[in-house]
């Protein structure tokens, strides 16, 4: 009760602090997020609405503890009243997007006018944008040529995963999800042994463990076929296609198990090209050394680059985030 009070009064004083504050200065919204990476995206997010009349200052949702992730950000805030207009809180969608209210956690993101979410599963999905998947390998690598198509790569890999994934929303909906856990699904959807010049086994690999765990659901629930239909027509509409199924799986599973892996593969060749033309560059030999240095030293790490990556920014996924700020806003 005491923490509901404190909560309230929270939202509560900076209404009062911002009514007090000179008419010329600008209006302070505090925005709370889950973790500290989540900081950076969100900054991201809510700087296009920044201007002379307001600002966002994004932060944790305690500094007097070591709390994060999404339940301190709910739990702490959501109880009672919601957060209010100077007070915001935004977080990764995780399934409660998909689940539409059928759990607890689900209906206080969806419910409230001021909790925001990523419609994908969480930030790291948007990191893994595919068709942004180049340019951080130019990034880390400085090397552009192309030697690979991660937009056909992921195309094919949700096409592999997306029945399954319906099987997975369909039971944390009616709640079977024991039987069928997240970290299941997760198993299944690694690729496993990806070949740069030859990706297409790891996507029958993936194909194949779908159908056998599909096979092995369908026995046991016989009846399932129209919940399952259903499901799948539900998510299609809330945005979900076999096309883009990976935005909608488990954010630290695909960036740490599917991703990054491949990232690494992928920057490895193209180091190892940059530096054989360095070699092959008729020069003398401090010259070529001089360039190896230099460009070595210019080389970055893969997951420092992902978690900057903001090439998801021209997503349909991401352009709802921003249209429910937009309307948060009142349409500024």
């Amino acid at each position: 009760m005491a923490n509901r009070l404190k909560d309230n009064l929270n939202s509560r004083y900076l209404e009062a602090a911002n009514a007090l504050t000179s008419k010329k200065a600008r209006h302070r919204i505090v925005a709370y997020v889950e973790s500290y990476d989540d900081i950076y995206f969100w900054r991201t997010v809510l700087s296009e609405f920044e201007n002379d009349k307001r600002y966002f200052e994004v932060m944790l949702p305690s500094k007097g503890n070591l709390t994060r992730g999404k339940k301190s950000v709910l739990m702490n805030f959501l109880k009672g009243e919601p957060l209010g207009r100077d007070m915001i809180a935004c977080v990764d969608a995780d399934y409660d997007y998909l689940l539409q209210g059928v759990t607890h956690s689900s209906q206080q993101v969806l419910d409230s006018p001021y909790v925001f979410h990523t419609y994908v599963y969480a930030i790291e999905n948007f990191q893994c944008y595919a068709p942004s998947l180049h340019n951080v390998c130019v990034s880390v690598t400085l090397n552009d040529h192309r030697i690979f198509d991660f937009r056909e790569y992921f195309r094919l890999f949700s096409e592999a995963i997306f029945p399954l994934f319906v099987w997975s929303i369909m039971m944390y909906r009616n709640g079977n999800y024991p039987k069928f856990t997240i970290t299941d699904f997760n198993r299944i959807a690694d690729p496993g042994g990806f070949n740069v010049m030859s990706p297409g086994p790891s996507i029958e690999n993936v194909k194949r463990k779908v159908h056998t765990k599909i096979n092995e659901l369908q026995r046991q629930y016989p009846d399932a076929k129209e919940e399952y239909l259903a499901t799948k027509d539900s998510i299609k509409a809330l945005g979900v296609t076999p096309q883009t199924t990976y935005l909608y799986i488990q954010g630290h599973h695909l960036f740490d198990t599917v991703v990054s892996p491949m990232l690494s593969k992928v920057c490895n060749l193209l180091r190892q090209e940059r530096q054989t033309e360095i070699n092959r560059a008729r020069a003398h030999q401090t010259q070529k050394q001089n360039e190896m240095t230099c460009y070595e030293n210019s080389l970055q790490d893969i997951k420092v680059m992902l978690k900057k990556n903001s090439g998801y920014m021209g997503s349909e996924q991401f352009r709802r985030v921003q249209d429910d700020i937009r309307a948060y806003l009142g349409g500024a």
